[in-house]
């Protein structure tokens, strides 16, 4: 009878265990990934931003919030240590930097270039179509973490680390690791999905007295 209650037990714990090593393979993970991507009109959330490695040795922690509404509307408040915006009305990407006195105008990307690892979140490319995916092994935490690589060379970045929920495949974390090893981290919390974000928030005007650069860094 002990012998039977020890086989028992061992059994008992060795089924969650095993149950826990299971998963299934990272292109169904992609594929599950882009159809919630798809089903999410918008959201809003706040953010911790964390930078390090590469040429900057001292790692920047910064906070703020975050609006998304597809596609390619964006809008990232940032809140501390300094204050700084940046909104994609879905043609253009302004960057205000109010402390330097200065707005950046950028053109986003066509609808068919791999997009930038923000408009990745505001449903601009596919996964699949633009990513070879694969599971970022060692990242050592509870969700799931794809590994995305563009399939056509980025400059600003090498590859994506996207962590997502296991049981609702919700992204909880974007990171994109450049070329000299640094590693850039979006962690989200306080998600909000589908709440009927208006179009008014995401509308930028240039502030009077300010320097405005265009994509080739001339005054315009």
């Amino acid at each position: 009878m002990t012998r039977l209650v020890l086989l028992l037990l061992a059994v008992s714990l060795a089924v969650p265990a095993g149950a826990q090593a299971l998963r299934p393979d990272a292109a169904t993970v992609a594929q599950g990934l882009q159809k919630r991507l798809d089903s999410v009109r918008d959201f809003s959330a706040d953010f911790i931003h964390t930078y390090r490695g590469g040429v900057l040795r001292t790692p920047v922690t910064e906070r703020g919030t975050v609006a998304v509404k597809r596609p390619g509307k964006m809008r990232w408040t940032y809140t501390s240590p300094e204050k700084k915006t940046f909104i994609s009305d879905g043609r253009k990407m302004y960057a205000y930097l109010p402390e330097d006195h200065q707005v950046i105008v950028s053109t986003l990307p066509s609808g068919d270039a791999a997009p930038t690892p923000a408009l990745f979140l505001a449903g601009q490319g596919q996964v699949s179509r633009d990513f070879t995916v694969s599971w970022a092994d060692g990242e050592g935490t509870a969700l799931y973490a794809l590994k995305l690589v563009p399939k056509r060379v980025e400059a600003d970045y090498a590859y994506l680390i996207v962590r997502v929920t296991p049981a609702t495949l919700q992204v909880q974390e974007l990171t994109t690791i450049d070329g000299q090893g640094g590693r850039s981290t979006f962690v989200f919390s306080k998600l909000q999905e589908n709440r009927g974000l208006p179009d008014t928030q995401f509308a930028f005007r240039i502030p009077p007295g300010v320097d405005v650069l265009t994509d080739d860094r001339s005054a315009r």
